[in-house]
């Protein structure tokens, strides 16, 4: 791993210091560093995947850096989706073949129908938040292969998100993705507070292709508040103007009991770059490299956002 920035240093004191810092420059061709997670998001940061931690003896695992220990599995592809890429390794996820109805497509996750007690950190969460590093590298979105029609393709491209309790391997509690809003593909936030309920989504204001640029690593990040109903997304640490597509209040936050919370369930998993991690279904891949995906119990503030996506990349 390359050493910190002097930039990410000063940035990591004015915020430990008083967490009110103004952007500091950083040079447009820095490439980023492997295994960077700043400092005052290590508390609440449930899972952590950098890809440079294979289970040993077992490379189609990876293993996880965050307080909960769950292991992600490399479905599909193994130890051959660790692939060298900012300065040490990073996640390859594609469709592998798009005329076939099968289970072969790269992604990962982990998946038990009951739960999967390693993520409890989620269970009646009030806040999470999903970040990462994302490139995209095939054409996008994928053809649906569970279709007849050689030219139809799927309708959302999967990034990274927390299932809910009682998932199928699709249905989350919080998921960073591109789907069709309205007729127009759009990054977004998509949260679910109780299990088998409304979802709510915010999507980015800015077509998808202008947000994740084929060929380009792009830091996104998206937080969830369940309690006051408020979500967010960034990319490469600034805040994307966006709106929620659904009116009213689909998490039904309004009224007591307070504070609101999600469903006092244990997550069936998480799902990273398409559905169903348990390897049943194909769903909305994402012909993808990915790095240093994170999972935290609380909604992370924008200027940490901001020094995490600095702190990352130097």
């Amino acid at each position: 791993m390359r050493p910190v920035s002097r930039v990410a240093r000063v940035v990591a004191a004015s915020l430990c210091a008083s967490l009110a810092l103004l952007p500091a420059p950083v040079p447009a061709a820095a490439t980023p560093s492997v295994g960077a997670v700043f400092p005052t998001l290590a508390r609440n940061l449930v899972a952590y995947y950098d890809f440079e931690h294979p289970v040993r003896g077992r490379p189609e695992l990876e293993r996880d850096q965050g307080r909960s220990g769950t292991d992600l599995w490399l479905v599909n592809g193994g130890a051959e989706m660790r692939i060298r890429d900012r300065g040490g390794h990073a996640l390859v996820t594609r469709q592998v073949d798009p005329a076939t109805a099968g289970n072969d497509d790269w992604k990962a996750g982990v998946y038990a129908a009951d739960g999967v007690p390693t993520l409890r950190a989620f269970n009646g969460a009030r806040q999470i938040s999903v970040l990462g590093w994302f490139k995209v590298t095939g054409e996008l979105p994928a053809l649906n292969s569970t279709t007849p029609a050689p030219d139809d393709r799927y309708n959302a491209v999967g990034l990274a998100g927390v299932l809910s309790g009682d998932s199928d391997g699709h249905a989350v509690r919080a998921l960073l993705e591109v789907i069709d809003v309205a007729g127009e593909l759009r990054v977004v936030a998509l949260g679910r507070r109780v299990d088998g309920a409304s979802s709510q989504t915010f999507a980015a204001s800015a077509d998808w292709r202008e947000v994740l640029p084929r060929g380009r690593w792009v830091h996104l990040a998206a937080t969830f508040d369940f309690d006051t109903g408020e979500m967010a997304l960034y990319r490469n640490g600034r805040p994307l103007p966006g709106t929620y597509t659904v009116a009213g209040d689909p998490w039904a936050v309004t009224g007591p009991p307070e504070p609101d919370r999600a469903s006092p369930t244990d997550p069936a998993g998480i799902k990273i770059g398409g559905s169903f991690p348990q390897d049943t279904l194909e769903r909305n891949p994402c012909d993808c490299r990915m790095d240093g995906l994170m999972f935290l119990d609380r909604a992370v503030s924008p200027v940490e956002v901001w020094a995490q996506y600095h702190w990352s990349r130097s």
